[in-house]
């Protein structure tokens, strides 16, 4: 008998990290894929992007609304509140084996309560990061420990996840989904891409995403985004691609000066989703990926492009050589990318090693959750690291 195993994605980015992962699973001959789609896919303010789980070729088996229009703290938690309403009855309708989650978004940590008092397996993905700048760092421990099987993305988080008490056989590192993306899928060409932007590479380009710093002071994050603005407002050899920020405290803020900004500058273009596929397409022609996003710290590596990370947002992520951290502030910024333009610098990227892995993590995750036992996971113990005072105290 095939086991179901749900998805649960929320967000675009989440999706293309999920992605080949779903295929492996819709193909694997023991396994029946269930998607829930819910958060910012449903949304036509953030570009209605259950349609690209659509043109991928999946089905969506439950749709459950949850995001209000708008993104104050009491909306967030209002609309945490709606989600585990909705994937509570989602769970009940379809009934699945496992679930799997990824990552540290609100929207995540709603799908995984729900699942905990569903009494239902989850795995969880990219688990024991830390982004000590956001709030997604509580969430993704939390989800942790609400968890069952967790696969991560290198040696340290494995480590990590072990420290928060859980079991080293359930812990499994099978290297950044992002890096199985960019080995798997076909890019699109610079013709063909600047065909479905509508508008032509320059010389210079930079991708540049800005998410809301969630652990900062009210107001904190427009003034980082005014900062970047004004770094970037002075360079007119250069094509400016930004993609909208997340569904966050504050977000639409954020989205209100970009579009703002790019409404009066004929280099700067905003795209409210630009999917995992033409992404990945454009990070291939840009000088650089710019911003607070987690892509530059865990995609662009493997892509031997340069990344400039913003502020504090990312603070305690595994990095490599390619990126370059500064503060959220004009003049530190444009030091970044007058570096990023260096000979020396460009020099380097090629031999950069991406602290992710080389791929595969879809096809291990596959082959994990097809044969590990699901009867009894629910039940948990404390796994005490040896030399901790309680297991020396066991022990005694």
């Amino acid at each position: 008998m095939s086991r179901r195993i749900c998805v649960v994605t929320g967000t675009r980015a989440e999706f293309g990290l999920l992605r080949w992962l779903m295929e492996d699973i819709a193909s694997a001959p023991d396994l029946e894929l269930q998607v829930i789609a819910t958060g910012a896919h449903l949304s036509p303010e953030f570009g209605l992007t259950h349609r690209e789980i659509e043109a991928a070729g999946f089905e969506i088996d439950a749709r459950v609304e949850m995001l209000l229009s708008a993104d104050t703290a009491t909306a967030i938690s209002k609309s945490m509140g709606l989600g585990m309403i909705g994937l509570g009855d989602a769970y009940a309708r379809l009934s699945p084996d496992l679930v799997i989650l990824l990552g540290d978004r609100y929207e995540i940590l709603a799908a995984a309560a729900a699942a905990l008092v569903a009494r239902l397996p989850v795995a969880h993905l990219h688990g024991g990061e830390t982004t000590e700048g956001a709030i997604d760092e509580a969430i993704r421990h939390a989800v942790t420990k609400m968890s069952h099987l967790h696969f991560v993305a290198a040696e340290p988080y494995r480590e990590r996840v072990i420290q928060l008490g859980e079991h080293p056989d359930r812990v499994f590192n099978v290297g950044g989904l992002g890096v199985d993306a960019i080995r798997r899928m076909p890019l699109l060409g610079r013709a063909e891409l600047e065909a479905e932007l509508g508008f032509e590479f320059d010389l210079r380009n930079l991708l540049i995403t800005f998410h809301p710093v969630t652990l900062a002071d009210e107001g904190s994050s427009m003034r980082q985004m005014a900062e970047l603005l004004e770094a970037l407002d002075g360079l007119r050899d250069t094509r400016l691609i930004f993609t909208m920020p997340n569904a966050d405290t504050g977000g639409r803020e954020l989205m209100e000066m970009l579009e703002h900004f790019t409404a009066s500058r004929a280099n700067a273009h905003l795209y409210p989703s630009l999917g995992q596929h033409r992404y990945l397409s454009c990070m291939q022609f840009v000088d650089g990926v710019v911003g607070n996003s987690s892509s530059g710290l865990a995609e662009a590596p493997s892509m031997g492009v340069g990344t400039i990370n913003i502020g504090e947002r990312q603070r305690g992520r595994l990095r490599a050589a390619s990126v370059i951290d500064c503060r959220a502030d004009r003049e530190a910024i444009r030091n970044a990318l007058n570096r990023l333009y260096s000979p020396a610098f460009r020099e380097q990227l090629a031999s950069a090693v991406s602290p992710y892995g080389t791929g595969g993590a879809s096809a291990e995750i596959v082959r994990v959750i097809s044969r590990h036992p699901l009867e009894g996971i629910l039940n948990k113990s404390f796994f005490e690291v040896a030399g901790s005072s309680n297991q020396a105290g066991a022990n005694s």
